[in-house]
C-alpha cells in the first residue's frame, strides 16, 4: 500500500462506564454528581476510532495520526497516561468542558478550528475519525458537524470496517438495520468516518510506544489552551436517571412465535 494518510481522531474523556452516574443540577448547569472525582477513560467509541487509525497508519507508511481531545486538562492527563501506551499518536489538547451536557454544535466548532490549526496537515490526505456515538450522552451529531465545518461531505457513520483498495479508493462498511452492513466506495480522502466498534481488539500496553508518545503528550498538555465552549442557547429543564422497570414472569413450553406476539402486545400497550 502506498497511500499515506493524515488521520485526525476526535475523542475525549468519559466517566468510567463501571461507575454509577447520577445527573444533578449544578450552579453552572446540569452535570454529574461528584463528576471531578470519577475515574475517566477515553470515550470507548473514540478509542475504537483511535485503534483503527493507528492500524491503518501502520499499513500505510508515511501516515500520521493526531488525537484532538477537548476536556478538562487534569482529566486528559489522567487518561493519557494509559492511552499513550496503546498506539502511536500526536496529541492536540484543548482544556475545556467535556461531557453529556456540552452543546454539540459549539464542540464541533472548537474541534474543527483545532484541526484547521494543525501544522503540516495535508487536507487532500485527511481522514477524520471519531466515535459514531458517545458514552457520555450520545447526541450522535458531532462528527457530522465537524465534517461540515471542514467542508468534507463524504461522511460515513456506524462504520465497522474500512479497507483501502489498490487504487487508493476506500471501501466502507456501515451498519444498517437488521444486523446488516451497507457497502460504500469513495475515491479517497478527505472523508469523515464515524466508527462503531470496528473489528480490532484493544491493543496491549507497550512501554516503548508509551515512552515515545509521552515526549509529545506532556508538552501538548502543558500547552493546552483554555477553550471555553459556548452554550449556543442550549438549556436543560430537568435531568434524571431513566426509571428502571422489571416485571419478571417465569413460563415454560412457550413457542418463539407466541413469545414474540406477547412482547409486541406489551410494547403496543406500554
Amino acid at each position: 500500500m502506498s497511500h499515506p494518510f493524515h488521520i485526525v481522531v476526535c475523542g475525549s474523556v468519559a466517566p468510567d462506564p463501571l461507575q454509577t452516574l447520577e445527573p444533578v443540577i449544578l450552579p453552572g448547569g446540569p452535570g454529574l454528581k461528584n463528576e471531578m472525582l470519577l475515574p475517566n477513560v477515553l470515550d470507548p467509541w473514540a478509542a475504537h476510532a483511535l485503534y483503527e487509525a493507528a492500524n491503518l497508519a501502520k499499513s500505510a507508511p508515511g501516515s500520521r495520526v493526531w488525537l484532538v481531545s477537548l476536556g478538562p486538562k487534569a482529566k486528559l492527563q489522567q487518561v493519557m497516561m494509559t492511552i499513550a501506551q496503546k498506539v502511536p499518536f500526536e496529541l492536540v489538547a484543548l482544556d475545556g468542558p467535556a461531557g453529556g451536557f456540552v452543546d454539540a454544535h459549539a464542540t464541533a466548532a472548537v474541534l474543527a478550528d483545532a484541526i484547521n490549526g494543525i501544522a503540516g496537515l495535508d487536507k487532500t490526505r485527511l481522514l477524520v475519525f471519531g466515535g459514531w456515538e458517545s458514552a457520555t450522552r450520545c447526541s450522535g451529531v458531532t462528527m457530522q458537524l465537524v465534517g461540515e465545518r471542514l467542508g468534507i461531505f463524504d461522511q460515513f457513520q456506524g462504520v465497522d470496517r474500512l479497507t483501502v483498495e489498490d487504487d487508493g479508493s476506500l471501501r466502507v462498511l456501515e451498519r444498517i438495520e437488521g444486523g446488516r452492513h451497507q457497502v460504500s466506495s469513495v475515491q479517497g480522502p478527505p472523508a469523515v468516518i464515524g466508527w462503531a466498534t470496528g473489528h480490532l481488539a484493544e491493543p496491549p500496553n507497550n512501554p516503548q510506544v508509551g515512552m515515545a508518545n509521552m515526549r509529545g503528550v506532556m508538552p501538548a498538555l502543558q500547552k493546552a489552551k483554555a477553550t471555553p465552549v459556548a452554550g449556543g442557547g442550549l438549556s436543560f429543564v430537568r435531568v434524571e436517571q431513566p426509571k428502571q422497570l422489571r416485571d419478571t414472569r417465569i413460563v415454560k413450553d412457550v413457542s418463539p412465535d407466541e413469545i414474540a406476539r406477547e412482547i409486541v402486545a406489551w410494547v403496543r400497550g406500554a
